[in-house]
């Protein structure tokens, strides 16, 4: 048995039931619209966000039927955003395959996206919770106003750590910390919990994030995308600004330069990457990954008191932070 499915365990007749109403709203009868949401579902990647839910609502009074829609509308949420991102970016793969705009076009992608949050904002709607149809639409407006700092951050001479973590805390770790608070709520936990929770979700987004900025200095064939993707789009990631700004070598500059441009080549990348692991970047996000599981270990301990989910929180924990891919 994988990692992934030990941490399923507590949850497993769950999950099947999400999988069902994930899978029955992204069908359609229609051609184009069915072949393209057909596409999608067989795309999906390893439900984390969903697994993560099933586990907090359970622990916290047992898995509902809004903590269902709920999950199901926050993975459309998730899933929505990513096909408009692959039009963004220009993207043509998405998890080791074709994108939908790369096997249909922009036009389709755009409207498939939409379709896709329309179909988000239904399943909210039947939590019948304000508070969690609130917190949904607030999620979407964080997401795109992360994607946007991001882009802008481009553009500004500043580097700075904390504008950094503002970022992703807005462009990822913002969904984490929704599907915690709102899988609490689900099962009618109360303030104290629902604050908690978020807080909880917000550390494992920021670990997410963090792996993922790392793995831009792997080994490409074992993360299934090119090394230093992140330096050609020019954004500048937590090893990268530690490095820059603990060693505040002038000879790198140039090399900022370009990369915010977009006129780097792939052998300054190479030189700037070998730049960032010289001077500890990556031994700094390490550490600083480190410093959130410890914070998010705590949540654990102290409002997860089955053994059972305990031990399935704990794992998925040091799953995010040692993932491969």
């Amino acid at each position: 048995m994988d990692e992934l499915s030990r941490i399923k365990q507590p949850i497993e007749a769950e999950f099947s039931e999400f999988i069902g109403l994930f899978n029955q709203s992204l069908t359609h009868d229609d051609g184009m619209l069915g072949q393209a949401l057909q596409h999608i579902r067989q795309r999906t990647g390893k439900q984390m966000r969903p697994i993560l839910m099933l586990l907090l609502a359970k622990n916290f009074g047992g898995v509902s039927l809004a903590t269902y829609h709920a999950a199901v509308a926050l993975e459309l949420l998730h899933t929505a955003s990513l096909i408009h991102d692959d039009v963004v970016d220009d993207s043509f793969e998405r998890r080791g395959q074709a994108s939908v705009n790369a096997s249909f076009n922009n036009k389709v992608a755009v409207l498939v996206g939409d379709y896709v949050l329309s179909t988000a904002l239904l399943h909210v709607s039947h939590t019948h919770s304000e508070e969690i149809v609130r917190m949904t639409a607030q999620l979407g407006k964080t997401l795109s106003n992360g994607e946007i700092m991001q882009m802008s951050n481009i553009h500004q001479d500043e580097i700075s750590e904390k504008r950094y973590y503002e970022v992703i805390r807005r462009k990822t770790a913002a969904l984490f910390e929704t599907c915690c608070a709102v899988a609490a709520l689900s099962v009618g936990a109360d303030k104290k919990v629902v604050d908690a929770a978020k807080t909880f979700g917000q550390q494992l987004g920021m670990i997410f994030q963090i792996r993922d900025d790392i793995f831009d200095y792997g080994d490409g064939s074992d993360i299934g995308k090119p090394i230093g993707n992140d330096m050609r789009e020019g954004k500048l990631t937590l090893p990268a600004i530690y490095a820059l700004k603990s060693t505040q070598n002038e000879s790198m500059k140039p090399f900022v330069k370009k990369l915010k441009n977009g006129t780097i080549t792939d052998d300054e990348i190479g030189l700037f990457m070998q730049f960032t692991k010289e001077s500890g970047g990556i031994a700094y996000a390490e550490r600083r990954m480190w410093e959130f599981h410890h914070a998010a270990q705590s949540f654990v301990e102290d409002y997860v008191h089955d053994t059972s989910i305990k031990n399935s929180l704990c794992s998925y924990l040091d799953f995010i932070i040692l993932r491969h891919l």
